[in-house]
């Protein structure tokens, strides 16, 4: 979805566009700037190839937005300091293997005096490269309980392994929980992506693995051949880009996020040829995306 950075500062009021079945097909911005029909064409031009481009399943991408966090997220427990008003704290977690969120709280903190008595929580999870509106969030509802004994040491090296510095893991007065049964699951995964999963589609699905190495090859590119990632948003995608970095990799393809000018910011799919099954697969799938890019551009 293209974002008019002209028009966002220009409005001060918004409302809901209704689709003809009720539902929500974006926003009208009150005070939005006239496009000129050269940008209107490039607007249609865009929206056309993004509705082609291959994703990930909403189930999936959650599922590996969970699986590949930076292990902190926000709980909000029911206070009972102040009845009636729910409380936030960041923390750290873990998923297990099925995705469902591992804690280990110590008695002083306030949250876990509020699961002690009331296990009902959410807890928010921001996408690991997080910035903005445009990049992806879930919110996990459901029911906290204490880890029964039999399972905290199989809970601690899952936690270990996405916290190797958490040494109080083995403190006595730190209490292991796991949010065992999830009641909702509400994600946004950026602009005119957003939804509801249930907890059977959410432990049905699996990570994409092609994240444990994302982020190294997402540096690489930006780092070392912007050139090229610039390239694909003006010749593959058609978007009048100044600027171009890649700030999302899957097994399906990649988002390019990107600085239009006038145009204003961006951030588009661009699928894959063909899935990558490994990181050699996404090492040979860009290598493709580039030379059709150099190919696709206009003649000087």
């Amino acid at each position: 979805m293209l974002l008019n950075r002209a028009s966002a500062e220009e409005s001060t009021k918004e409302k809901s566009a209704k689709a003809p079945d009720g539902g929500s097909t974006g926003h009208i911005v009150a005070g939005m700037k006239q496009l000129t029909p050269e940008e209107q064409a490039v607007q249609e031009r865009v929206a056309t190839h993004q509705q082609n481009q291959e994703k990930l399943g909403a189930a999936e991408e959650v599922r590996t937005l969970v699986q590949y966090n930076h292990g902190f997220a926000v709980i909000s427990t029911n206070s009972q300091s102040l009845d009636g008003y729910p409380s936030g704290s960041v923390v750290g977690f873990a998923p297990d293997e099925k995705g469902r969120p591992i804690f280990v709280f110590s008695s002083m903190s306030t949250h876990t005096q509020d699961l002690f008595k009331d296990g009902r929580a959410s807890l928010t999870v921001a996408s690991k490269s997080f910035k903005g509106a445009a990049d992806g969030r879930v919110n996990i509802i459901g029911d906290v309980t204490r880890v029964p004994k039999d399972e905290v040491d199989a809970c601690k090296e899952i936690y270990l392994a996405k916290h190797p510095g958490a040494f109080w893991v083995n403190f006595k007065d730190f209490t292991w929980f796991r949010m065992d049964e999830i009641k909702a699951i509400r994600f946004v995964g950026g602009f005119a992506r957003a939804g509801a999963l249930s907890a059977e589609e959410y432990f049905a699905a699996s990570p994409d693995t092609i994240q444990q190495f994302a982020e190294p090859v997402m540096a690489h590119m930006n780092d070392d051949h912007g050139e090229a990632t610039l390239a694909m948003a003006r010749n593959l995608i058609g978007f009048p880009a100044e600027s171009a970095d890649i700030v999302g990799l899957d097994r399906l393809g990649v988002y390019i996020k990107c600085d239009g000018g006038p145009m204003g910011a961006a951030k588009l799919r661009l699928g894959f040829p063909r899935p990558a099954e490994n990181r050699k697969d996404i090492k040979d799938l860009i290598v493709e995306l580039t030379k059709a890019a150099a190919a696709a551009a206009p003649e000087k």
